[in-house]
């Protein structure tokens, strides 16, 4: 028998994120993934080189890469959605419990637990789970500042939210990151070049 694994992976190109806004240019889940994992990558660099940590920067990526993997069959559920209220917050946690489950069930047993711990990382991991989370919001926040910079005024809020989010976080690490990189993400790409 074939394992499906990876190719549905490969479908996560099909879902498209931010579904209740309108956006100028949509995102898909893959390039919101590989854009978490750059940023979850750095953050662990900037943590390791400039705050004397011991971040796993390679796990700290991987785990990034596929944060939001479960959403190839639970779909990307908008955030007032998600987290209405409890029980919804509850299903949608055990949603993505099965998913996992029903993902991972199509890799070759002997591969299961590396994936497995891709989806359920350990206690251990926490700090790096952090991580993941700021890298996320970097990534919602890149978004919503390409967004406004195409003149689209959907996204203001999105973006005052997720910047209140990351400074709240008090991550020196993330701190460092919006002092350091983020003013060029308001640059277009002649600024940028320099």
């Amino acid at each position: 028998m074939t394992s499906s694994f990876f190719a549905l992976l490969s479908r996560m190109k099909y879902i498209t994120r931010w579904g209740l806004m309108r956006n100028t240019l949509p995102e898909n889940l893959m390039a919101h993934s590989f854009e978490t994992a750059i940023f979850a990558h750095v953050l662990a660099e900037i943590g390791n080189h400039r705050f004397k940590k011991s971040y796993d920067v390679g796990r700290a990526a991987l785990l990034a890469l596929y944060h939001d993997a479960t959403e190839i069959f639970t779909g990307d559920l908008p955030t007032p959605v998600k987290y209405a209220n409890q029980t919804l917050r509850e299903s949608y946690r055990q949603a993505e419990k099965d998913a996992q489950h029903r993902l991972t069930s199509k890799l070759p047993t002997d591969l299961r637990p590396v994936y497995e711990s891709l989806f359920s990382p350990s206690v251990a991991e926490s700090k790096l789970m952090i991580l993941v989370k700021a890298a996320d919001k970097l990534s919602a926040l890149v978004k919503c500042i390409e967004e406004k910079n195409a003149g689209n005024k959907e996204f203001q809020k999105a973006a005052a939210a997720q910047l209140s989010y990351l400074e709240n976080m008090h991550l020196p690490e993330v701190d460092y990151f919006l002092k350091e990189f983020l003013p060029a993400f308001y640059l277009t790409l002649d600024e940028q070049e320099s």
